[in-house]
Parts: C-alpha cells; sequence; structure tokens
C-alpha cells in the first residue's frame, strides 16, 4: 500500500502533505494532554510494532502487495491521534532508510495509512463496541474496524491512483504518472 515515487503528481503530493500538517500539528498536541509521560515509550514500541507490520508484504493478484499496518489496534490502544503520530514515524523511517514509499509521496502515504487508517478503523470499532454485548464483542469490534480502517486506506490510495491519468497527461493523451485509471486501481488495491 506505500506509494513509491512519480505514481503521483507533486501536486498531489503536495496536497496531500499540507493535508497532513494541521493533522500533525493537532496529533502532537492532543497526545501532549492526553498521553501520560510514562506510557510515551509505549509509543515507541507501538511505532516499531508498525513498522515490523508494514514490512511484511504479502504479493496480490493485479500486481499489488497488501500488509499489516496496526493503526486500528494503536488507536484502540492509546487513541487516534496517538496511532497518527506512531504510523507517521514507522513511515518516515521506511521512507528514509528502506526507501518503501517515496519521499515526495510521504504525506500521501501518511494520509492514507496515519490519518484514515487509524480514524476510520477506531471510530467502526467504538461504534460496535457499544453495540456488540457478547463476551467476544470488543475483540470482534476490534477486528472489524481493523478490516474497515486498512480497506479504506487502500481504498482511498486506489482513488489517489486512479485519477492521476484524469488530470495529468502530456499532449499525445498519455498519463504521466499512475497510468491505470479507476476501473483497474479501484480492484488491484482492494483486493
Amino acid at each position: 500500500m506505500h506509494i513509491p515515487e512519480n505514481y503521483l503528481s507533486p501536486s498531489t503530493c503536495a496536497v496531500l502533505g499540507a493535508a497532513m500538517v494541521p493533522v500533525w500539528l493537532v496529533a502532537v498536541s492532543k497526545v501532549r494532554r492526553h498521553v501520560p509521560q510514562e506510557k510515551l515509550p509505549l509509543l515507541g514500541i507501538a511505532a516499531a510494532l508498525s513498522f515490523l507490520g508494514m514490512m511484511f508484504n504479502v504479493p496480490l493478484p493485479g500486481g499489488t502487495t497488501g500488509h499489516a499496518v496496526g493503526g486500528t489496534l494503536i488507536a484502540i490502544l492509546f487513541g487516534p491521534y496517538a496511532a497518527c503520530l506512531s504510523v507517521s514515524v514507522a513511515l518516515l523511517i521506511q521512507a528514509l532508510f528502506f526507501g518503501d514509499g517515496g519521499i515526495l509521496a510521504f504525506g500521501a502515504n501518511c494520509f492514507n495509512m496515519a490519518f484514515v487508517l487509524p480514524f476510520t478503523g477506531y471510530a467502526v470499532y467504538r461504534f460496535l463496541r457499544k453495540r456488540l454485548t457478547a463476551s467476544s464483542g470488543e475483540y470482534m469490534a476490534a477486528g472489524l474496524g481493523a478490516y474497515v480502517g486498512i480497506n479504506a486506506a487502500a481504498l482511498v490510495a486506489a482513488i489517489e491512483f486512479g485519477i492521476q491519468p484524469l488530470l495529468f497527461t502530456d499532449a499525445a493523451g498519455q498519463a504521466l504518472y499512475c497510468p491505470y485509471p479507476l476501473w483497474i486501481s479501484v480492484p488491484a488495491m482492494m483486493i
């Protein structure tokens, strides 16, 4: 699900990176206020867990890969803002040192996996946790929240890929960045 360099236009990357700046600022403020000092090292461990989960890619049909992120789990344990920061740190380390996801696409990757995923997954978890009264209700809510969160992030990435041929073409009509339209990118990412 990492977006490599040159799959998104620089302007798309800039917009998504700019969209993440206020999210990061609010996240830092919320984590400072709501996460106790003694639990901050656990956020580092959560970032390491996210990093480790993202390193194991599973090949999927259509030439893409899937991987765990851990964003919903971190959001359940520490809140979605803390999850946003933890996953962002993991993504930054992967982009800088391992080339997994591009530097230019860092904001887009964070938008998908550090914003959409944990906030969506956590919202689904909270919604279902109140309604599932069985003894395993919390586990089912967590599992369904994680499933919806990862698929929401994949869908957003697929839309980002699929709109590139609509927005950015050369004089001959050829796509300048990701060449796959929505009807190819959405099924490939959602599988």
